[in-house]
């Protein structure tokens, strides 16, 4: 399978850039909260941030890393589910 390459005359930028910055500043106003509400040490939040390490990489790999940094990698399954839904982010255990 080759790489996909985008026809050269769609600007992505033009057509993405306004929606990602929104969502950025999104991210901005929740991490402010958070800090504000002093609960910087939950979990979801330690794996949000350190997701947000993964767009400064070069790599064209920023979705799957940031997906797989959420993803529980372990195989074994557990005895007894703790919570009854997902949460986004894998417990400290």
């Amino acid at each position: 399978m080759s790489e996909w390459i985008p026809p050269r005359e769609v600007n992505l930028v033009d057509l993405g850039f306004m929606d990602a910055r929104s969502k950025l500043i999104d991210v901005a106003a929740f991490l402010d909260r958070v800090q504000r509400a002093g609960q910087e040490e939950d979990f979801r939040v330690v794996a949000l941030k350190e997701a947000i390490g993964v767009l400064s990489q070069a790599e064209a790999t920023r979705a799957k890393e940031v997906l797989l940094s959420f993803s529980d990698a372990s195989a074994e399954p557990i005895a007894k589910a703790t919570t009854q839904g997902a949460c986004g982010a894998v417990p400290p255990k």
